[in-house]
């Protein structure tokens, strides 16, 4: 979720009712912020709010039923998810591939705090900024292609 989106609030009570009925359901249920942890964000793909994962030994399926509290324990409670497909292996977000996706996603975010960090608190011009990371970027091509 985030803490901006319309449809995140919209499912937050029901939400937060479905994870006080989590220990009767014998399952755990949590959330996830994805402004404050963009890597599980590139792990899972999120493309769209909110999106909601079924995970069990290690097997991950993507919840895309009704979003009221009785579908949500119906989901579990009845076994739905043994009819959903697993996301596929090299989506899944253990996977190798998913693991570089969520180290871009926090490289990604590192490259905005040095960016916010230049033309914020160093008062350096927008373009400026820019600049140094073309030129950064050059840089760093040219020594790995050496």
């Amino acid at each position: 979720y985030a803490p901006w989106c319309a449809a995140c609030q919209q499912i937050e009570l029901t939400w937060e009712n479905f994870a006080k009925e989590s220990e009767h359901l014998g399952i755990t249920v949590g959330k996830v912020d994805v402004t404050q942890e963009p890597g599980l964000s590139g792990r899972f793909f999120v493309t769209t709010l909110p999106t909601i994962y079924h995970a069990n030994d290690g097997v991950f399926r993507r919840y895309r039923g009704s979003r009221t509290l009785e579908d949500l324990q119906g989901y579990v409670l009845e076994r739905k998810w043994k009819a959903v497909e697993p996301v596929a292996g090299w989506r899944s977000p253990s996977s190798i591939m998913m693991h570089g996706m969520a180290g871009l996603f926090h490289l990604s975010g590192w490259i905005r705090q040095i960016h916010s960090y230049l033309t914020g608190t160093l008062g350096i011009h927008v373009w400026i900024s820019y600049a140094i990371f073309f030129f950064a970027t050059l840089l760093i091509g040219l020594f790995l292609g050496l």
